[in-house]
């Protein structure tokens, strides 16, 4: 007669609850960064602050996955009042953290079904075939140059980057940047009436092709009517 044997219960499958937690995590984070931007456009003594944390807090809205609102306007303000390398560190704390939160909510918008169904289409696949031949170098040169980050944001987490190799390329190319845009500040002095206009102008330019759209679905309409 052979020995019984005890059935062991199946194992709970510890992934099941895994997708709800970091659903949870990815309202968390966009709640702390719509707070913040709504903190910062609706109070004028937060806008006109010289606080460091101001600055610290102002790169989440600033850095935060499609930047609606520029950084370099406030770097420029900060710079007239603090050490070029105070202000260039301080942001480079702030934009680090807010990288984190990115490549985080990144991560849970690439693992949607239509995500997966994006990075297979072939011109994708090319575009993270050529980010992956030199990732650390691309990722230097759009972080210390004008160019448009937010695309790169997308890239690491499609080309499974890791993600501190991605803060360290953020760091050694974001904090230069910043430097050099204190420093520019602490030597011009721009009048805060000119900071203001240069706010505006980049945030104009930003969103100007979402404005083109708009203005060109008007245009339809109004054609049609």
């Amino acid at each position: 007669m052979e020995p019984t044997q005890d059935i062991q219960p199946p194992a709970p499958d510890k992934k099941k609850p895994f997708p709800i937690f970091k659903t949870l995590v990815f309202i968390v984070e966009l709640l702390l960064v719509g707070i913040l931007l709504v903190l910062w456009f609706s109070s004028e003594s937060i806008q006109q602050s010289k606080n460091l944390w101001v600055l610290f807090l102002y790169c989440f809205p600033a850095e935060f996955l499609i930047a609606i609102v520029p950084h370099e306007p406030v770097i420029l303000y900060f710079g007239k009042f603090y050490p070029a390398l105070t202000v260039a560190l301080i942001t480079s704390a702030g934009t680090l953290l807010t990288e984190t939160l990115n490549y985080s909510v990144f991560q849970y918008v690439t693992d949607s079904k239509l995500f997966k169904k994006l990075s297979a289409k072939k011109t994708v696949s090319k575009l993270i075939s050529l980010f992956n031949k030199a990732p650390f170098i691309a990722l230097m040169v759009a972080g210390f140059t004008p160019i448009p980050f937010y695309p790169f944001r997308f890239l690491v987490v499609m080309a499974r980057y890791p993600v501190l190799k991605y803060l360290s390329a953020v760091f050694l190319s974001r904090t230069p940047r910043f430097f050099i845009l204190a420093l520019i500040g602490k030597t011009f002095k721009f009048p805060d009436w000119l900071l203001v206009a240069l706010f505006a102008v980049l945030i104009l330019v930003a969103n100007f092709p979402l404005l083109r759209k708009l203005f060109k679905k008007k245009q339809k309409q109004k054609s049609h009517a």
